[in-house]
């Protein structure tokens, strides 16, 4: 299975906020893992790079993939992998009222770890099936 590719820098020492070319140039260095897209998002410590290839929701499925709604606590993902019972997921999340903005995989694990998440996100991750980092 071919996989996208994944950067991250995480630094309490330092402000990564102005650090956007060097997060560019991280997720540059793995082009080759993902030639369709590339994303970073950055904060005040934290860093994170995406390359994609594209296979589901080839327009819509762009990472870095944020979930900043006014209810919510911020929630920011890079995903790599194919997640098989995504489209179970999807169904069970908008049963309970989550909003979907794409039809990507990535969109459904950020709202599934918002929904089902808690203090253990293990009894989230435990509940895909497939193949992901």
């Amino acid at each position: 299975m071919d996989m996208c590719g994944i950067a991250g820098w995480v630094s309490f020492d330092r402000d990564l906020r102005n650090e956007k070319a060097t997060a560019l140039a991280m997720t540059r260095t793995i082009v080759c893992r993902g030639p369709d897209d590339e994303g970073v998002w950055i904060d005040e410590h934290v860093a994170l790079g995406h390359r994609r290839l594209s296979i589901i929701d080839l327009q819509n499925g762009h990472q870095p993939m944020l979930r900043d709604e006014e209810d919510a606590t911020r929630q920011v993902l890079i995903y790599t992998g194919e997640t098989y019972n995504f489209r179970e997921f999807r169904e069970q999340l908008a049963a309970a009222g989550r909003n979907f903005r794409t039809s990507s995989d990535t969109e459904v694990v950020l709202q599934a770890h918002a929904h089902w998440g808690g203090k253990d996100e293990r009894e989230v991750v435990e509940r895909f099936n497939g193949m992901f980092a």
